[in-house]
């Protein structure tokens, strides 16, 4: 049975490794070089300046996902790619709309998978910018929940 918890410091390991394992099989617009140049920024950067990390995990406590917010926006969502099409995600996207109600996301304009998950979850494309916000060349589409969730 999946759960929600907050993160603790010692799973940052591990979400690496989910992040790694997650872009790897999702983000096919990246070279290995890109990925690799990513992680650092990723483990210095993009974690530590998450407002709220959640993990989701089995029983056995182990993350096989996370989502990370600022305010309303869903800043990071990566599950492990074993862990694919179970109902993980989802389960992430419905705890952030219960602690913040209606959500923002932005999504790599080359990553169809991810634009299909946000649309079926409910989000709808209201933008898109040409980089990254990292000033790199992949486009971003911007995305808001259009679902009438309210904070609990």
């Amino acid at each position: 049975m999946a759960r929600i918890r907050p993160a603790r410091p010692n799973d940052t390991a591990r979400l690496l490794e989910v992040w790694l394992n997650s872009v790897r099989a999702t983000h096919h617009f990246l070279t290995e070089a890109d990925v690799q140049s990513l992680l650092p920024i990723v483990q210095d950067v993009a974690l530590p300046s998450l407002e709220e990390t959640w993990i989701l995990c089995g029983d056995d406590d182990i993350a096989v996902g996370f989502m990370g917010l600022i305010g309303t926006s869903l800043e990071a969502l990566f599950i492990d790619p074993i862990y694919f099409r179970r109902g993980g995600g989802r389960l992430l996207v419905e705890h952030a709309r219960r602690l913040k109600g209606t959500l923002v996301v932005s999504v790599n304009e080359q990553n169809p998978q991810a634009l299909r998950f946000y649309m079926a979850c409910g989000f709808e494309v209201t933008g898109r910018s040409p980089v990254d916000d990292g000033g790199r060349a992949f486009p971003l589409l911007h995305m808001r929940d259009t679902t009438t969730s309210q904070k609990a």
